[in-house]
């Protein structure tokens, strides 16, 4: 009969994933300081350039993220970048042709961070275990 236990001493294999509450709290208040960043910058301009910070920061920060965190890092994103960034400020609005497409821009950038870091983690815990 076989039976599993856990490794229970020396460093752990593949470091855990943060709680998504905090990974949510981390990537509102980054996204809303570059949002705020950006607005006093150039005045509500082209919304281009906040899609890509926050898709960088929605990358950046689930790399320490669970994958069922993603579409919550995603709309949270979208939900600034929609309310602060894209005129009228301070109003949400639906524009399926525009708003969906940085829906999938936003969860796929959490999504490649995410796989990323976990491949990473999952290839060097592989290379420290002898062979």
């Amino acid at each position: 009969m076989l039976e599993w236990k856990p490794i229970s001493h020396g460093p752990r294999p593949v470091p855990h994933p943060a709680a998504t509450p905090s990974i949510w709290g981390v990537v509102s208040a980054a996204a809303l300081a570059v949002v705020t960043a950006f607005n006093f910058l150039d005045r509500q301009g082209d919304p281009t350039f906040d899609l890509i910070a926050l898709s960088v920061i929605a990358a950046l920060v689930s790399t320490g993220a669970r994958l069922a965190a993603a579409p919550g890092t995603a709309l949270l994103c979208w939900l600034i970048l929609n309310g602060f960034a894209i005129p009228p400020m301070g109003r949400l609005t639906w524009v399926a042709s525009h708003d969906l497409g940085r829906l999938v821009c936003l969860l796929t950038a959490a999504v490649v961070g995410t796989a990323v870091a976990r491949l990473a983690h999952a290839r060097a815990a592989y290379r420290r275990f002898p062979h």
